[in-house]
């Protein structure tokens, strides 16, 4: 089982898992990066590190524990109490993640397809549901088969934005918008952007551990890591390119792609859409696996609840739900951070211990107590003995 899951199948995994609405549509880029100016390329620079450190820690910890949903890794990492309070933060998250996704669907049936939210809102939970019930490995194969797909469009949507107005750009690079920051600086914004996104992926990232070689997932999440960065990265300059005219809206990567040609703009549309799916996804999975054993009869009603509450609960709007959902679980994933680095150090360190050669026993000499003479072999103590 564990042979068949390759780097890149964890990599895409591993992206699938942190994109989606927020991502994609460019509002959690612009309120954690792009409203920092030029010092939020910094700020991507420190969450792209974040995210290859902490991708392998949960994973190789997955690994070790055979985990079946993220709740070996947290005990393993936090310890009794502080296991629970992260099992508690993790899971409701979870679920939040759901809510924020089911609410960017309504978003986009709302400014690009001119239908109700509620049309969106549904279609996306129905389809989340399906795939979450059909089980883990439906799950994986979902979600690492339409990240590439999706990285591929924000990488050449942000290109062609940017080589159309290079000046856009640097014109731009000292424009500050405090009142589009999700915090006051920079440097918080990058690690909360981390954080939160680790409380969202660790649900997914904790079972594909158990289900990958060592090596395999030592190279997925350098490789998932840096590409979320690269995303992140392109993202965040195309937004600033054009930031006075796209600030303002709930979906601005879409507003870039309509900038472009309104094709464009359908055609991303309908790839967020699919964003938006991979982390429902990873969210509904999440919240219902650790809560009960997968593949249950519980598991299975317990998705359907979870999908009818989402539905309710998006109804408070998506740029809203962003502004004040992933700050606060970014603060509580800081608990998760700490923690994550302390368990994953200490794995490091008996992994070393345990693969040091023993050192070999000295030959200890045969000394004559009554003279003190050294004898080489004790066999020849008559011949060589004095009188």
């Amino acid at each position: 089982m564990a042979e068949k899951l390759s780097p890149f199948t964890i990599a895409a995994t591993y992206v699938g898992t942190v994109v989606g609405a927020g991502f994609a549509s460019g509002q959690e880029v612009l309120q954690f990066f792009s409203a920092f100016g030029r010092w939020g390329f910094v700020g991507i620079a420190l969450a792209t590190g974040l995210f290859v450190f902490f991708g392998l820690a949960i994973m190789e910890l997955g690994h070790a524990l055979k985990a079946e949903s993220h709740l070996p890794v947290i005990q393993a990492a936090g310890g009794r109490w502080a296991g629970a309070i992260m099992d508690l933060i993790i899971t409701f998250f979870l679920f939040g993640a759901l809510v924020t996704m089911a609410a960017g669907s309504g978003a986009i049936f709302v400014e690009e397809f001119r239908l109700p939210g509620p049309v969106g809102s549904m279609l996306l939970l129905g389809l989340t549901l399906v795939t979450v019930l059909l089980g883990i490995f439906r799950v994986i194969e979902s979600i690492s088969f339409v990240a590439p797909v999706l990285l591929t469009s924000v990488l050449s949507l942000s290109l062609i934005t940017i080589l159309a107005q290079p000046q856009g750009l640097v014109a731009n690079l000292a424009w500050v918008d405090p009142a589009k920051a999700a915090v006051p600086s920079w440097p918080l914004a990058a690690l909360l952007y981390a954080s939160y996104n680790l409380i969202l992926s660790v649900a997914v990232l904790a079972p594909l551990g158990a289900l990958g070689s060592l090596a395999a997932l030592r190279r997925g999440a350098i490789w998932g890591g840096l590409s979320l960065g690269v995303g992140v990265l392109a993202i965040a300059a195309a937004i600033l390119t054009v930031a006075p005219q796209v600030a303002g809206l709930e979906v601005p990567m879409i507003a870039v792609a309509g900038l472009i040609s309104p094709y464009l703009r359908i055609f991303y549309s309908l790839v967020l859409v699919a964003e938006v799916y991979t982390t429902a996804v990873a969210g509904l999975y999440g919240f219902t696996s650790r809560l009960t054993k997968p593949d249950s009869r519980a598991y299975r009603a317990l998705a359907i609840l979870a999908s009818i509450a989402a539905f309710i609960l998006a109804r408070f709007g998506f740029s809203t739900i962003v502004s004040t959902l992933y700050p606060a679980a970014g603060f509580a994933g800081l608990l998760l951070i700490g923690a994550l680095t302390y368990g994953y150090l200490k794995v490091l360190l008996t992994r070393a211990s345990l693969s040091a050669p023993a050192a070999k026993p000295e030959k200890k000499p045969d000394i004559e107590p009554a003279t003190g003479s050294v004898y080489e072999d004790s066999s020849q103590d008559g011949n060589n003995r004095r009188e």
